[in-house]
């Protein structure tokens, strides 16, 4: 019996399966992402990449950039904390309650608390659980806020604030995930470092920015030209020794671009899907997001 066709049709229906799975099913579901609100301000997120942006965006694309670094941050969990913000005046009812979340409030702890809000009081706990206590503590008459924290190596490192989600990538053609870590991730660079003469200097002199940075000078991006020859655009502050005497060094239009797409690199915002909480305030002075952070799930 001749098994070839069976054996094609295997080999066909399995290399279409896979192919529908891996490329037809995510395309599509991508395709119909729309603008999101951020938390709070309720704004729409995210608004796109100005124009010197998105020419940047090509010019990492065609240096490679993406071969030493990823776009993607990666959360691990979720801690939600309660932190008290006011006590209150009903000192009584107040200390009862403290007494019922935590048998170890005695009295000098909590006259110690008094003294030092906000103050977390509940650690890494569920967000029904966390939504209990607070509730607890207003009804004794304090004040008291869920704060939500994301947790991983990445947060960690500083690398964001949150994990990255569909949504950060809306605009982006094509989108410059990554897939390796020799330098650090980029996801958030524009929050970590906004300043664009500071991009220009590391592309020229990446060691003068970076002790020990094993990332390559990209200085075909730079004009080495003779000081007062073409008065145009503003020279780049360098270290004494970097440039000839009498010469000094000029960003091309690509560098300029790559460096504003570099700092355009922003995904901090607060979404209904990874949501987070900025540090509590004391009181009176306002607070983050807490009381309106969604579940976590």
């Amino acid at each position: 019996m001749n098994y070839g066709p069976l054996v094609f049709l295997a080999a066909f229906l399995a290399l279409s399966g896979s192919w529908v799975g891996f490329v037809v099913a995510p395309n599509f579901q991508l395709s119909t992402l729309q603008e999101t609100n951020t938390i709070g301000a309720g704004v729409t997120y995210p608004l796109g990449r100005p124009g010197l942006a998105q020419q940047g965006l090509q010019v990492y694309r065609a240096n490679g950039c993406v071969s030493c670094h990823s776009q993607m941050v990666v959360q691990e969990r979720t801690m939600c904390e309660v932190s008290l913000t006011d006590f209150g005046t009903n000192f009584v009812a107040v200390e009862s309650a403290l007494r019922g979340i935590n048998s170890n409030y005695n009295a000098q702890v909590i006259n110690e608390l008094k003294k030092s809000l906000p103050k977390t009081i509940v650690f890494d706990t569920t967000k029904q659980k966390a939504d209990a206590t607070v509730k607890l503590i207003n009804q004794a008459g304090a004040k008291a806020q869920v704060v939500v924290t994301p947790s991983g190596s990445d947060i960690a490192r500083g690398w964001g604030r949150r994990r990255s989600v569909a949504e950060d990538y809306l605009y982006d053609d094509p989108v410059m995930l990554g897939g390796l870590r020799v330098g650090p991730d980029l996801a958030n660079l524009g929050s970590r470092l906004p300043d664009v003469n500071w991009h220009l200097r590391h592309l020229y002199a990446p060691q003068t920015e970076i002790a020990n940075s094993t990332m390559p000078p990209y200085r075909f991006l730079f004009e080495t030209r003779k000081i007062g020859s073409v008065p145009v655009a503003e020279p780049l502050n360098l270290p004494s020794g970097l440039v000839p005497t009498g010469y000094e060094v000029v960003p091309k239009p690509e560098a300029v671009a790559l460096a504003q797409y570099l700092v355009s690199l922003r995904a901090d915002v607060q979404l209904y899907s990874t949501p987070f909480s900025t540090p509590p305030a004391a009181s009176g002075s306002g607070s983050g997001i807490s009381s309106n952070a969604p579940a976590v799930k």
